[in-house]
C-alpha cells in the first residue's frame, strides 16, 4: 500500500538496553513481543500502548528527520531514527503509507513557560524533547519515555480511553500542552475547553485528509474525534494559542491547520491550549481520557465505563498485557530461538492491531453519512480503517480464523459503511472517510474470505446484493476521474470498459489498467464465491467466468523470452511493453505482476508454456544469474516479497510440482526481510497484512485463494504450534524443524499419510493435527504428484 518513501537504512541497531518489557519481564507471549519491529525502513508501525483492535492507541508523535519533504516522522507517527517527541497522540493507525493518518491531540509536557505560540514558524522544536531510546520501554499495553527536559511519560489503554502519567522535575516549569489541532495530517478545525473547576479538558478535532496531497480534489476532512480528559491533580489555566497568537489566561479555543497547498499542514498554522501544574506540591501527574467519534458524551461516557474516577495506570496495564496475552495466545509455539519467536508473535501482534474498533459502549457511531447509528442485530462492533488491497490476502482470514465473530462484525461494518455511502463499497475507508486509496474492488473477496473461514453472523445475502449491483451496473463515480489515479471515487473505476471489453484498456478510469484488471478479477472470483454462499448459482457462474478475463492481457509473445500479463489497447493492440516497468501497474512491474492469478495457477501455467516453463520462469524471478536469492531489492524483474503484489508467487512452486522450491524460497523470504530489530519489517506493514503473512509463512500454511478457506502447505518454523480457535484446535507437530531445516519430507494430518501440499476447507472448520517431518535436504519426491486445485 503506497509506499511514502523513507530510504531503507543500513543500521542495525541492538534493543537490549532500549526495551521492549515497560512493565518489566511480563509472562506469557506479550513478554516476547517487541514493539519496535518495523518502526523504520518504512514499516510504519508505532510502538506505543494499545489493546487489541482498539481505538485509543496512545504513542509518541516524533519530529521528523532532517530532509524530509514531508512534515511528519513516518505514518506511524514513529520513526526509529528520528530523536524529537512532537507529542503523544491519542490515536493511531497500524502500518499506513502515504504520509500518516490520525494521530490526534497530541500531549505533550514541557518544562518551560508557553509565551511562545507552538504553532508558529518562529518556535520550530523549541516544545519538542530529545529522545533516547536508553531511556525508552515498550511491551503491549504500555509504553515509557523519560524524555530530555526531564519528563517520565508512562502510558496506558484500554480499548477507548487512554491513561497517562507524567512526572516532572520538581525545579522546572510543568505545563501541558494540548496540541488539538495537529493530527498526522492537519485538521480543519479543533476546539479545547479548560475547566480547572472539574480538572478537566475537553475538545475535539476534525481532520481527514489521509493521502490528500497525491490528490487536490480530495484533501477533506470526514471524522470528528472528540475526547475529554480528566487529572487527579490541580491545574492552573495557562491559556490557548491560534495560528502565531497566544493568548495567556483563556480557556477555550478552536482552530485547524488546514491542508495546505500541498497536502500538507503548512507552518504558522494550528491551535490548542496548555494547563500548568505546581511540580514543587504535585511533580506526579495522571490523567485519564476518553475518546469517541460521536460526540462528547460519548467520550465520557466511555471514559467513565472503562476508566472510571480511581482508575490506576498499574491496573490498565497488567490489564492490557492480560488481553492481549489471549490474544496472542491462540497461538502457542513451541520452541524456535528468541529471535524467531520474537519476530513471530511481534507479527501476530501487529496483524491483531486493525481494523480499529469504532463504536462506543452504547453501541452507536458516527457513520460515513455523518449521521449517529447503532449496530445492526447479531452485531458486536462497528469496526473502521479498512486497507482493503492489502489485508484482502490473508490479514482477514488470519483475524476470523482466531476469532469467527470479530470477522462477522467486520463484514457487517462494511455492509453498514456501503449502505451510508450509496451503496459503494470503498476500497479504503479511513474512519468515515471513503478515501479511494489504491485500486481494483476488493470488498468481494474480503467478505468471501470470512464468510469462509467461519465468519457467518453478518448479513451474506444483503451484503451479496449490494456487490453483485456494484459489479453489474456502472455508477456515475465509476466512471469519473475525480481523484484519480490513486484516490479514484468509483468502487469500480471504468466498469463499463470492463463489461464492454472483458479487460480494462489503457486510458480507463483507474490506476494501472493492467493491475485493475488483474485486481477485478480476484474481485469477481470472491464475488462468485458470496454467490456461492448466498445461493445464487447463475450469479456464481457469471463471477467465475468473468474472473478468468485475465486471460484477455496474457500476451503470449510479449518478450522474446515469453508471454507476460501486460496492458492493452481498447482496440485490442499491444503498446509497446517492458516487463521491469511500472506502467500501467501498481506498485509493481508487469514481471511482478505475472502470477498475481492466485485462483487460477493452472490456467497461467498453461499460458506459459507448462509447468516446466512457468517453473523455468519462476526460478528467474526468485533467483539471481549466480543462483543468489533475488527476494527483495534485487530489481524490478524479479521478486519484491515485501509488498503485497508478490507475496503469493512463492506458492505457485506448488503448482508445477517442486513444492521444496516453495519451502525454501518462503524461509528466505522470512529470514531476510524480518528481523528482530528496528527495521525488520522492510515495508509498510499495510494494517497487519505483511505480519499476517508471516504468521501463516511461520505455521507452514496460506490462505492462497481469494474467499476460500483451502490452504497451501509450506513448512513449519517451530517445532510446534497449537491454535485455538472458538470450539477447534489446530496441533502442528514439525519434527526436526529449524530455520535450517525448511523442507518437507512427509506430512500426516489427524494421523493419515497426506502426499498433497494442501488442506481442504473442513480442515480449518472442524481442526485436527499435521504432524511433519522436515529435512535441511530438499524431498524431491513428497507432494509432486498432484498440485493444489485451480478454481477456474
Amino acid at each position: 500500500m503506497m509506499r511514502h518513501g523513507i530510504a531503507a537504512a543500513a543500521l542495525l541497531v541492538a534493543l537490549g538496553s532500549a526495551g521492549y518489557a515497560a512493565d518489566g519481564g511480563a509472562a506469557g507471549p506479550a513478554a516476547e513481543v517487541n514493539p519496535f519491529i518495523g518502526t523504520t525502513n518504512g514499516g510504519n508501525v508505532f510502538p506505543g500502548a494499545t489493546r487489541p483492535f482498539g481505538m485509543a492507541a496512545f504513542s509518541p508523535e516524533l519530529s521528523p528527520l532532517p530532509g524530509r519533504r514531508f512534515p511528519i516522522a513516518a505514518p506511524g507517527g514513529y520513526e526509529w531514527r528520528s530523536n524529537g517527541v512532537r507529542g503523544f497522540s491519542l490515536t493511531h493507525v497500524s502500518g499506513t503509507g502515504c504520509t500518516g493518518a490520525s494521530g490526534d491531540i497530541p500531549i505533550m509536557p514541557v518544562t518551560m513557560a508557553v509565551e511562545q505560540s507552538p504553532s508558529s514558524v518562529d518556535a520550530g522544536l523549541s516544545y519538542a524533547s530529545l529522545l533516547d531510546h536508553q531511556k525508552e520501554s515498550a511491551s503491549p499495553g504500555a509504553y515509557a519515555l523519560t524524555l530530555e527536559n526531564g519528563v517520565k511519560a508512562e502510558l496506558g489503554a484500554t480499548d477507548r480511553t487512554v491513561l497517562g502519567r507524567f512526572t516532572f522535575p520538581a525545579d522546572k516549569p510543568a505545563n501541558l500542552l494540548f496540541r488539538t489541532s495537529d493530527s498526522e495530517v492537519g485538521s480543519s478545525d479543533s476546539t479545547i475547553r479548560i475547566d480547572p473547576a472539574t480538572r478537566t479538558v475537553s475538545g475535539s478535532v476534525t481532520s481527514g485528509n489521509f493521502c490528500g496531497y497525491l490528490a487536490e480534489d480530495r484533501r477533506e476532512s470526514y471524522y470528528t474525534l472528540h475526547f475529554v480528559a480528566v487529572f487527579d491533580q490541580p491545574f492552573e489555566v495557562g491559556g490557548t494559542w491560534r495560528d502565531e497568537k497566544v493568548t495567556p489566561g483563556s480557556a477555550a479555543g478552536s482552530g485547524g491547520t488546514g491542508y495546505g497547498e500541498h497536502g500538507h499542514p503548512p507552518a504558522g498554522k494550528g491551535a490548542g491550549g496548555w494547563v500548568h501544574f505546581d511540580a514543587k506540591r504535585t511533580p506526579i501527574i495522571n490523567v485519564r481520557v476518553g475518546i469517541s467519534y460521536v460526540d462528547a458524551a460519548g467520550a465520557r461516557a466511555n471514559l467513565n465505563s472503562e476508566s472510571p474516577d480511581g482508575t490506576r495506570l498499574e491496573a490498565v496495564r497488567a490489564a492490557g498485557r492480560d488481553v492481549w496475552n489471549r490474544a496472542l495466545g491462540q497461538i502457542r509455539i513451541d520452541g524456535g530461538s528468541h529471535d524467531d519467536r520474537a519476530v513471530f508473535y511481534t507479527a501476530l501482534y501487529h496483524a491483531l492491531m486493525t481494523p480499529n474498533l469504532y463504536s462506543d459502549r452504547d453501541g452507536r457511531y458516527r457513520g460515513i453519512d455523518g449521521n449517529a447509528h447503532r449496530l445492526a442485530p447479531r452485531q458486536t462492533a462497528q469496526y473502521a480503517n479498512y486497507s482493503g488491497w492489502d489485508v484482502y490476502r490473508s490479514q482477514l482470514q488470519l483475524v476470523t480464523f482466531l476469532d469467527p465473530q470479530r470477522g462477522s462484525d467486520i463484514a457487517q461494518s462494511l455492509l453498514n459503511q456501503a449502505d451510508q455511502n450509496g451503496g459503494v463499497w470503498d476500497r479504503w475507508t479511513h474512519l468515515t472517510g471513503p478515501t479511494g486509496v489504491m485500486n481494483g474492488d476488493p470488498s468481494p473477496p474480503s467478505l468471501a474470505a470470512i464468510y469462509a473461514f467461519g465468519g457467518r453472523n453478518f448479513d451474506v445475502k444483503r451484503a451479496y446484493a449490494s456487490l453483485k449491483r456494484a459489479a453489474t451496473v456502472p455508477t456515475p463515480k465509476d466512471l469519473e476521474r475525480r481523484g484519480c489515479p490513486v484516490l479514484c471515487v468509483g468502487q469500480r473505476p471504468g466498469l463499463d470498459r470492463w463489461l464492454q471489453l472483458h479487460y480494462m484498456p489503457v486510458g480507463a478510469p483507474g490506476w494501472g489498467t493492467a493491475s485493475d484488471t488483474l485486481e477485478m478479477a480476484a474481485a469477481d472470483f470472491g464475488l462468485s464465491e458470496l454467490a456461492r454462499h448466498a445461493g445464487d448459482k447463475p450469479g456464481r457462474r457469471l463471477f467465475l467466468q468473468r474472473s478468468g478475463w485475465w486471460r484477455n492481457l496474457f500476451n503470449p509473445a510479449a518478450t522474446p523470452e515469453g508471454g507476460y500479463i501486460q496492458p492493452r489497447n481498447a482496440d485490442g493492440s499491444w503498446p509497446a511493453f517492458d516487463p521491469a516497468s511500472d506502467e500501467e501497474f501498481v506498485e509493481g512491474s508487469g514481471a511482478q505482476y505475472l502470477w498475481m492469478v492466485p485462483f487460477d495457477p493452472a490456467g497461467l501455467i498453461a499460458a506459459l508454456g507448462g509447468r516446466d516453463a512457468a517453473a523455468r520462469r519462476l526460478d528467474e524471478f526468485f533467483r539471481q544469474p549466480d543462483g543468489a536469492w533475488a527476494v527483495t531489492k534485487s530489481g524490478a524483474l524479479h521478486a519484491e516479497m515485501d509488498n503485497e503484489p508478490s507475496i503469493a508467487s512463492p506458492w505457485l512452486y506448488l503448482f508445477v510440482s517442486q513444492p521444496w522450491k516453495t519451502q525454501e524460497t518462503v524461509r528466505a523470504a522470512m529470514r531476510q526481510i524480518w528481523t528482530n530489530t528496528p527495521q525488520g519489517i522492510s515495508g509498510n506493514d499495510d494494517l497487519g497484512q505483511m505480519s499476517s503473512w508471516y504468521v501463516w509463512s511461520a505455521l507452514g500454511l496460506y490462505p492462497l485463494y481469494p474467499g476460500r478457506a483451502e490452504l497451501v502447505v509450506g513448512s513449519p518454523l517451530f517445532p510446534g504450534a497449537t491454535i485455538e480457535r472458538p470450539g477447534r484446535r489446530i496441533v502442528i507437530r514439525a519434527r526436526d524443524a529449524s530455520a535450517a531445516a525448511p523442507y518437507v519430507q512427509s506430512l500426516r494430518v489427524n494421523g493419515r499419510a497426506r502426499d498433497r501440499a494442501w488442506l481442504p476447507a473442513g480442515f480449518v472448520a472442524r481442526g485436527g493435527t499435521l504432524d511433519f517431518t522436515l529435512s535441511q535436504q530438499a524431498d524431491h519426491r513428497w507432494a509432486t504428484a498432484a498440485p493444489p486445485p485451480s478454481f477456474h
